[in-house]
C-alpha cells in the first residue's frame, strides 16, 4: 500500500473532519490514571483538532500544544473556544523542535510514526528528557503489520522494539490493536500499540 498523503493540505483536511470526534480513548485513560491536572504540565504532541488539548485544560492541566500544520493556532482557538490563560500553542514540525518543557504528561495520539526512524528517535530523547518523576507518556506506536510499515517517512515498532522504548518506566497499561479498519485516506489494516508509562 502507498504512504498516505501528508501533505499540509492533506493534514488541514484531516484535521477539518476530526473537531467533533471523542476524545481518545488512550487519553481518556491516562487522564483517569493521573488524576486531576491541578495546574500540572501537560505536552500534546501532534495536537491536531485540540479535542485532546481541550481535554487536558477543562481537567485543570497547563498545556503545550504542538502541530506543525499551518493552521493550528487558529484551529484550536475554534476548538476550545477562544484564548486560554493554561494554554501554549507552538506550531513546529517535529524535526524542528529541539526542546520540550518539564512536563507531568507527554501525549502523543497516533502522532510520533509519522516521521522517520532517526527523527523519531531523536524526538524519543527529547520525550524521555522532560518527563518528571512521577510523570507519564501516553503514545499510539505503529506496529510492524500495520498496512503503511515499511515506508521510509513512517516509523513502524514490532512489539520488542516499542517495549525497549519504555526501559526504566512502568507500563501501567499496553494494548494491541492488530485488526482491518479505516483511515482517513481508506480502507487500511491498524496493528497499534497503546501504551501508558510513568517514570518513576
Amino acid at each position: 500500500m502507498s504512504t498516505p498523503m501528508r501533505t499540509d493540505e492533506h493534514w488541514a483536511a484531516y484535521n477539518s473532519r476530526q473537531a467533533a470526534r471523542p476524545v481518545r480513548e488512550s487519553c481518556v485513560r491516562a487522564m483517569a490514571i493521573a488524576g486531576p491536572g491541578a495546574g500540572r504540565t501537560a505536552v500534546d504532541l501532534g495536537c491536531g483538532a485540540g479535542r485532546e488539548t481541550r481535554a487536558f485544560l477543562d481537567a485543570g492541566w497547563r498545556v503545550l500544544a504542538v502541530d506543525g500544520e499551518p493552521g493550528t493556532e487558529a484551529r484550536l482557538l475554534r476548538t476550545i473556544g477562544g484564548r486560554h490563560p493554561a494554554l501554549t500553542i507552538r506550531t513546529s514540525r517535529f524535526q524542528e523542535l529541539y526542546d520540550l518543557p518539564a512536563a507531568d504528561l507527554v501525549y502523543a495520539g497516533y502522532s510520533l510514526p509519522f516521521q522517520t526512524r532517526a527523527g523519531f528517535d531523536r524526538l524519543w530523547t527529547l520525550i524521555r528528557a522532560a518527563l518528571r518523576p512521577g510523570g507519564r507518556i501516553v503514545a499510539d506506536l505503529f506496529g510492524d503489520r500495520d498496512s503503511w510499515a515499511g515506508q521510509p517517512d513512517l516509523t513502524c515498532l514490532t512489539e520488542p522494539e516499542a517495549r525497549a522504548l519504555f526501559d526504566g518506566l512502568t507500563i501501567e497499561h499496553w494494548a494491541v490493536e492488530d485488526e482491518p479498519g479505516r483511515a482517513f485516506s481508506g480502507p487500511k489494516h491498524w496493528h497499534v500499540h497503546h501504551v501508558i508509562a510513568q517514570r518513576r
